[in-house]
């Protein structure tokens, strides 16, 4: 699935994803691990401290859960079910205003007619589905040129912008 990062196509992504299974081991990467499934936060416990962590999450976690583990988390993938569920959108958003610095990527049901908003909430990596054109969907980050309200990417609302 293409990926995009910081604006930018990435031909390989350099997270190991692992899937976490109760009563499984799991077998760690190298450098960088990307646990998905309910039980991460056991798994995360668990990682080893040399390896960068990155959990895969559904829009209903919440940020209580997250915060314990916003300074250990490089990588923070929320999975958009569904189109019409925008509560990915407030939780980005709300782990940029907690102070979060790390990779915020978006996946699963991701159009390109979104992108800009996503990166407006604090997103900057994006999981393309299957057969999305990744350069229609970089050109899609300039299509929005004005923004009325302040968010994640520039907190100042039009009045206070340069003309």
């Amino acid at each position: 699935m293409p990926l995009i990062i910081n604006r930018q196509l990435q031909n390989v992504d350099p997270w190991t994803r692992l899937q976490s299974v109760e009563g499984e081991s799991l077998s760690w990467p190298e450098t960088k691990a990307l646990i998905s499934g309910t039980d991460w936060p056991t798994w995360a416990a668990r990682c080893p401290a040399k390896l960068e962590l990155g959990v895969s999450i559904t829009a209903d976690t919440t940020l209580e859960d997250l915060t314990p583990w916003l300074d250990r988390l490089s990588l923070i993938e929320i999975c958009f079910e569904v189109f019409r569920d925008g509560r990915g959108f407030s939780l980005a958003r709300l782990l940029r205003r907690a102070g979060y610095q790390g990779e915020l990527r978006a996946a699963g049901d991701v159009g390109q007619d979104r992108l800009a908003y996503l990166e407006r909430c604090g997103f900057n990596a994006f999981v393309l589905p299957e057969g999305r054109d990744p350069l229609q969907a970089l050109a899609a980050f300039e299509q929005i040129q004005v923004h009325y309200q302040g968010a994640a990417d520039d907190p100042r609302p039009i009045y206070r912008q340069e003309a």
